[in-house]
Formats: structure tokens, sequence, C-alpha cells
């Protein structure tokens, strides 16, 4: 076979890398090449920055958790993982955006499971759970703890519950809004121990913790990892944590059951979704890549110190557990005989 005239070696050139580039020799690559996911035009993902949208507030468990491995994500990636930041009702307004957002890749959202709560307490949250979201990573685990304002005559879970049941309606707690954790958690309270405690909701959690240091309302629940500062700095007293065991970080609180109410436990996980027709592929890419940061020991190390508990799963995971806990907090929700907004 004879060369190829030189005028025309260019135009070869150029055709062949055209055809590699957009995937069309991908047929010949070499076994064990790896494969890089792509949109739909055929370019490599991500050509830029990706939103991460947390649907409570600056400063939020949530928050903090989605901005650490959002930065973790950007090393990994070559792109920014930009959050932001769409609090309100109880981080149905969040969630809502970006399940309405173009599946893509380019929007992903950190739920926590009051996604799972808000199904029993909103008639419409704007989104359906399990219908518009794709779930993509199962992220961490967090507890969840009780505290009060340091004027509450109450030393002990058991004294407060007391309290409440002396003094009807005279107690409040704040919560991050209608449909969260730290909101189910308190109607669960109530309902365990008959008692009446006056609900004043907020846009996020940690308002309502900066709302009970001011005096405005005598207790939360929000998870460990917002609480530990104030409580280690005698700013807010804890009472229980809301889980099976103690809490290395808060090793001297007792249980919700060793203070004295059986069952009152409501723990806290992170999830990522994205809109539920993003491509599978990318799904698959972004779960690599968040259980890569998970995994790493200096991420660990820093969760660690925020009281999370790293829980890296398969998309398939975290669908399961979103259905078992929509299931499992209707229950409580029917059974404390809570009412839909």
């Amino acid at each position: 076979m004879g060369s190829i005239p030189t005028s025309n070696a260019a135009v070869v050139r150029a055709l062949f890398l055209a055809l590699f580039s957009t995937g069309a020799l991908a047929q010949t690559a070499a076994p064990g090449a790896v494969q890089v996911p792509s949109t739909s035009s055929g370019q490599a993902y991500p050509l830029k920055p990706i939103r991460l949208v947390v649907p409570f507030p600056a400063g939020a468990s949530s928050d903090v958790v989605g901005r650490m491995l959002g930065q973790k994500m950007s090393e990994q990636m070559g792109q920014q993982v930009v959050a932001d930041n769409r609090a309100g009702a109880g981080g149905n307004l969040g969630i809502a955006l970006a399940a309405k957002s173009p599946p893509d890749g380019y929007t992903i959202v950190i739920a926590t499971a009051s996604i799972a709560v808000s199904v029993s307490l909103y008639s419409n949250p704007g989104y359906d759970a399990v219908r518009d979201l794709a779930p993509v990573a199962r992220l961490t685990s967090i507890p969840n703890v009780l505290i009060v304002h340091p004027s509450v005559p109450a030393k002990t879970l058991r004294e407060f519950v007391n309290l409440a049941r002396t003094h009807p309606g005279k107690l409040n707690y704040g919560s991050g809004g209608a449909g969260t954790t730290n909101h189910l958690a308190n109607e669960l309270l109530k309902h365990l121990e008959k008692i009446n405690i006056v609900h004043v909701p907020y846009k996020g959690v940690t308002q309502a913790m900066t709302a009970m240091m001011g005096g405005e309302v005598d207790e939360v629940v929000m998870p460990v990892t917002t609480a530990i500062p104030q409580v280690r700095a005698g700013k807010v007293r804890a009472l229980a944590v809301l889980t099976e065991q103690r809490v290395a970080t808060l090793p001297d609180v007792p249980t919700g059951t060793e203070a004295g109410v059986k069952g009152f436990t409501m723990p806290l996980w992170y999830g990522m979704f994205a809109p539920v027709a993003t491509p599978r592929d990318i799904v698959l890419r972004l779960n690599r890549e968040l259980v890569r940061v998970l995994e790493a020991p200096d991420m660990r190390e820093r969760l660690a110190s925020q009281g999370v508990d790293p829980w890296p799963g398969t998309p398939e995971q975290l669908g399961e557990l979103l259905r078992a806990d929509i299931e499992r907090y209707g229950t409580i929700a029917r059974s404390a005989g809570l009412p839909k907004q």
C-alpha cells in the first residue's frame, strides 16, 4: 500500500483525533482502560462547576458536611463543587429546586433524613422523594442530641419531662421547620411521655439554637456536630443523645433510653441525590468520587472530630434507606397524630 500524500496527512491525523475524542474508537480501547463518564454530547464529565444545593442555612451541620465533601470532590474531579444554600420549609425548598433542575449531573443536593419525614408532614413538599430524585450515595450518620437553655431547671431528661408534665404548654422547643428530624424527635418525645411542649419552627436548626441561647425557646434537638461547641462552652446543657449507644464526642451524655425514655431514638443520616433522569454513568461517577472522599484518612479524621461517622454506600443502599425511613417516620407521625401541613 502506498504512503499517504503529505498534503493529506494532516487531514487524516485530524480525523483520527476527532473520532477518538468523541468516543467513536472506544471499542478499540485496550482492555482495562479507564472509561470516563460522558454527557449526552459525548464530552467528558464534568466540564464545568457542579452546584451542590444545601437545603439548610450556612452553619447547619448539613452545610458543614456538604462543604467539606464538596472541597474534597473539587480536588479530585478538577472542577469546583460550589455550595448553594437554599433554606426553608424544613429543607423542602432546596430539595425541590434540585429535583426540578436539568438532569445533566451539574446539580446535586445533600439531604438529611428529613427528606423521609416530609412525606408524612407535608401535603405538597414540592417534589416526590422517590419519583423525582436519583439516589447517588449514602454519606454519613450523625447522632442527634437534646439540649436546653441553662436557665431551664432540669439537669436530666427525666427532670425535663417532669417539668413539662407539671407545667403543660409552658415549655417550648425550636426546630429547623416542620418535617425535620428535630421536629419529629420532639413530637416523638411528646407522644412517648404524654407531655405538652410548644413547637416554634425556624428556617434552620442553627437559628433555633441561636434563639434558644437568646432565651426565645427552652429546648432544641439538633445534630451533635453543631451542638458540640456550645455544649463544651457551657452555653447549653445536653440532656440526652438520641442514639442506641453513647457518642464518643459527648461521652458523659446518656442516651434517651438511659435517661429514662425508652424508645427515644432519632438518628440522622445524610445522602446525596440528583434529578431523577441524571445519566446512570454520571450517577456512578459521583458515587465513586464521594466514596473515595469518605474513605480518605484525612476526611475520616475531620468528620470524626465533628462527631460524624462516615457511612458510604451505593445508590441502591441510599434508595432502600429512603424507602424504609419513609415507612418508619410515617408510623411515628401517625402514632403521634401529627397533621399534614
